[in-house]
């Protein structure tokens, strides 16, 4: 059972809620801001002020746009035109409203004038327009004056002065600050104020008259336009009996040899055609050949210059689209981006290729460049979703030049040249340095590689020097091994497969670095041990068989075999003291640092790693590469890391054979240089003329 006390007091506070209830049901509540006010005296719909002439409203914020500054925006918020009208009011004046509307009828007044030659009525800021006086001479023509003023209208010099017709030509001075004086000078101003609103109705009379004209030329230029309107819509009431499209062609034609018509004429009466035709268009089965060659005959391509040369008072109405160009936005244009959108750019590329040829002829170019856009950017997307990898499990390696090569008359420079450092065949090219990569040598020569050849042009070469060209020396450095008992040349072979892609110089360089001196140390084993020289010689015609004749003549190599006959001569004369007494020729190995040899004749640039991640976009080691192959240097990865930073290290050398010059590596932008003097310092290079020398061994 509850407390009586509690009870009581729980009645008080029940009591109090329903009191406070009541009050502040009968009226809205007030905030704080109000609240103040109202303590002050202030009420609701009344103004602020100890007279109440203040506003009644709160004053409005009106945004600016974006990144303008203040006074940029000078319209008047409603709330301030409401305010001034009720002030107005108020006083009893009629409220005139300065909207954005009577500003522009005032700049365009202005503008006509300034054409026109007119002077403004507006002036510098802070210089008074200076005042105009007038002489007897210099009263407008057509402007009457009363004949009591002609004595008093000449008022030149720094003082005015007072005179008559008589006194003007006697000179006689007018006594100062008389009755007579002081009317006269009110006469003078009225007469001023006369002229002055003379000359300004004369100005007014010229800009109205040369509206006039400009209007009369505008409404000549409307009745041109209705005329061809009419004869338009003659001319297509008579073609609308026509129901195929054949027969509309023959009639138009009929019509453009005989009478000649304008080009809205034919469009008005092929659009409902035309726009059938569309609807039902499979552009990847169907290029319309007889649309597109019936268009020509009507000259729809033939899109007519505009005119830019108009007066200053005619209105410049917007350049709209003409007839032709309407229907090929309406129609054409839609169905192109929808078949694109669906488009298999792998397998329907010269479908696609084929359609546009045929219609680009006749298509405006603001459509032309909206499908190139569209076209490139699939195309972007497809090489994009290229994988090296997956094309050669595939046996699909040459898919990229096969898609590229049919769009390069469409695409602009940009797109087609593969030195820029972005755009369609530049990222092509990117894909053919991983393709290149990834390929074993096993495999032999990349099929169709002559496709990527004709696409990448001296670009082409440039990638196989800097990619190709050390993978086969490190083929043949490591995997190919001489052993007369049981040769293996599937190393050799494999290497010398891709002949026909460099030079004949570049090729003898690697077998006289990397086969030669490993043949003359087997030999110089054999000739030291139990030799058999019939065996020898057998040997050696074989091995000498494999290589291609133009590799043997080259004269590294020929010095290569000169050095093995004349060892086996030295060994013959030697007899038994051969084991112990016979030299090994000096020459120089893969395994020996070599001095720098004739560099190879092919632009060469950029040095790879086998298995590269795929470059997508420009970095500092893709500048350096550039840069290398710029100066003929290779930049080749060496497998190893730098002790303290962990960065990978490259050697930059002037040499095929990929020995020699300085070894470096990247840290952020900075190319750091192993030191001459001592290998565990490492310093900042450029890429400079210091550099090269380095790389070339000076």
């Amino acid at each position: 059972m509850e407390r009586p006390s509690f009870l009581k007091r729980r009645g008080e506070f029940a009591q109090q809620a329903d009191s406070k209830k009541a009050k502040t049901d009968g009226a809205p509540k007030m905030s704080f801001a109000e609240r103040m006010m109202a303590k002050q005296g202030w009420k609701a719909g009344e103004g602020l002020g100890k007279d109440k002439s203040g506003i009644i409203n709160p004053i409005d914020v009106q945004l600016r746009p974006s990144g303008v500054g203040l006074g940029a925006v000078r319209e008047k918020t409603k709330q301030q035109k409401t305010e001034e009208k009720r002030q107005a009011e108020k006083r009893g004046e009629q409220y005139e409203d300065s909207s954005e509307e009577e500003r522009q009828n005032r700049k365009r007044r202005r503008e006509i004038k300034k054409a026109a030659g007119i002077a403004s009525g507006g002036s510098t800021p802070g210089a008074g327009r200076p005042k105009q006086r007038f002489t007897v001479d210099d009263i407008p023509e057509g402007l009457h004056v009363p004949s009591s003023l002609l004595e008093i209208t000449d008022a030149t010099g720094k003082e005015p002065k007072l005179l008559t017709a008589a006194k003007l030509s006697l000179g006689a001075a007018v006594p100062a600050e008389t009755t007579e004086t002081k009317l006269a000078k009110r006469a003078r101003r009225d007469l001023e104020a006369y002229a002055s609103a003379f000359n300004d109705l004369e100005e007014e009379k010229k800009t109205t008259e040369f509206q006039e004209e400009a209007f009369a030329r505008e409404l000549e230029t409307i009745e041109r336009e209705i005329k061809i309107a009419q004869e338009v819509a003659a001319a297509t009431a008579a073609l609308q009996e026509l129901q195929t499209w054949d027969e509309v062609i023959v009639r138009l034609a009929e019509l453009q040899h005989d009478t000649g018509y304008d080009q809205s004429v034919a469009v008005a009466a092929i659009h409902p055609l035309f726009k059938d035709t569309m609807s039902r268009w499979d552009p990847l089965h169907d290029d319309l050949e007889n649309v597109v060659s019936d268009l020509q005959k009507l000259s729809m391509g033939a899109i007519p210059p505009r005119s830019i040369e108009r007066t200053d008072f005619e209105k410049l109405r917007p350049q709209a689209t003409t007839p032709y160009e309407t229907m090929m936005q309406s129609y054409f244009l839609p169905r192109m981006r929808t078949v694109i959108m669906n488009w298999d750019p792998f397998h329907e590329s010269l479908s696609l290729v084929a359609v546009l040829a045929a219609w680009f002829p006749i298509t405006p170019r603001f459509i032309r460049n909206n499908i190139l856009k569209q076209v490139v950017a699939k195309l972007s997307s497809a090489i994009h979703s290229w994988s090296p990898r997956k094309s050669i499990k595939k046996k699909l390696t040459s898919q990229l030049p096969d898609l590229v090569t049919p769009w390069l008359p469409f695409l602009p420079r940009l797109h087609s040249d593969p030195r820029s450092a972005s755009g369609l065949v530049s990222d092509v090219k990117r894909k053919f340095r991983s393709l290149v990569d990834a390929w074993e040598l096993s495999r032999g020569v990349i099929p169709e590689i002559e496709k990527w050849n004709r696409l990448l042009g001296k670009e082409f070469d440039q990638v196989l020097v800097t990619h190709l060209l050390p993978k086969l020396a490190e083929t043949l450095k490591v995997d190919f091994e001489v052993n007369p008992a049981d040769q293996d040349l599937q190393p050799l072979l494999s290497v010398l497969a891709w002949q026909q892609l460099f030079k004949l110089e570049v090729m003898g360089e690697l077998i006289a670095f990397h086969v030669m001196p490993k043949l003359l140390e087997t030999l110089h084993s054999w000739l030291t041990a139990e030799p058999s020289y019939a065996e020898i010689a057998q040997w050696l015609d074989w091995i000498k068989s494999v290589l291609p004749g133009d590799i043997n003549e080259v004269p590294a190599v020929a010095k290569g075999w000169e050095e093995m006959l004349l060892m086996v001569h030295t060994a013959i004369d030697l007899g038994e003291r051969a084991k112990t007494e016979l030299a090994l020729p000096q020459m120089r190995n893969g395994r020996e640092s070599a001095a720098p040899s004739p560099r190879p004749s092919k632009p060469s640039s950029k040095p790879p790693a086998a298995a590269r991640k795929e470059v997508e976009e420009l970095t500092f080691r893709d500048i350096v590469e550039e840069w290398c192959g710029e100066e003929n240097l290779l930049l080749i990865p060496l497998r190893k890391a730098h002790e303290t930073t962990g960065s990978p290290l490259f050697r930059i050398t002037a040499s095929a054979s990929g020995q020699g010059g300085v070894i470096v590596y990247f840290k952020g932008d900075v190319l750091y240089a192993q030191s001459k003097k001592d290998k565990n310092v490492w310093e900042p290079i450029g890429l400079e003329e210091s550099l090269v020398k380095r790389a070339e061994g000076k």
